[in-house]
């Protein structure tokens, strides 16, 4: 916060916090153990957590905040939370039918989208297509071990998704994919729209 501040923003105003928790790596045996806190907790207690966090910085969006099984807790988040985009990347892994799932057990409200983690083009965009049927968001995401190929950029693009995650512009394979998004916006020109409302 004190960095948007420093930069001449306002938080919750001008930026906004997401989060990505990446829990699955840390549930074990039924509790979630958070290793730099040396912490165990419930997920009923984790949750208790971040709603301390969503009322003392501006969060507007948490990626995997219980385990990819954990449907429950997703569940019960995303009930007590309908404001903050909730997503799931390990929850849906860009499947349909776990998407249909969660989507049956309104777990989430929004999908990470790799399309190498499922495996096709064509699979990425069912899955896309069945998010945006069910109101659910969806980002397009680069994966651990990225090359400089920003074929993410163009997708986001063409299919409106109006979020895209390719981390800090801090190494060459994401600089690449900002640099594609800069690209597509000046060939876009007046016409270019933005995909969230």
């Amino acid at each position: 916060l004190r960095a948007v501040e420093v930069a001449g923003y306002l938080p919750g105003e001008d930026i906004r916090i997401a989060m990505d928790i990446a829990s699955s790596e840390w549930f074990k045996n039924g509790s979630y153990h958070l290793p730099k806190r040396g912490v165990t907790m419930t997920a009923d207690e984790l949750s208790a957590y971040y709603a301390q966090l969503l009322q003392k910085y501006p969060i507007a969006s948490i990626e995997d905040p219980f385990a990819e099984d954990d449907w429950a807790a997703f569940t019960d988040f995303t009930a007590a939370h309908p404001n903050l985009q909730i997503v799931g990347d390990d929850l849906f892994v860009t499947n349909t039918a776990r998407l249909r799932h969660g989507i049956e057990q309104k777990a989430a409200s929004a999908i990470l989208i790799k399309p190498n983690q499922i495996g096709t083009l064509t699979e990425t965009l069912e899955a896309m297509e069945l998010a945006a049927a069910n109101g659910y968001r969806a980002i397009v995401s680069h994966r651990s071990g990225e090359t400089e190929d920003t074929t993410i950029a163009d997708l986001a693009v063409a299919t409106n998704a109006g979020q895209i995650k390719t981390g800090a512009p801090a190494r060459s394979e994401r600089v690449c994919k900002y640099n594609r998004l800069l690209r597509i916006e000046n060939a876009l020109g007046a016409s270019a729209k933005y995909g969230i409302k």
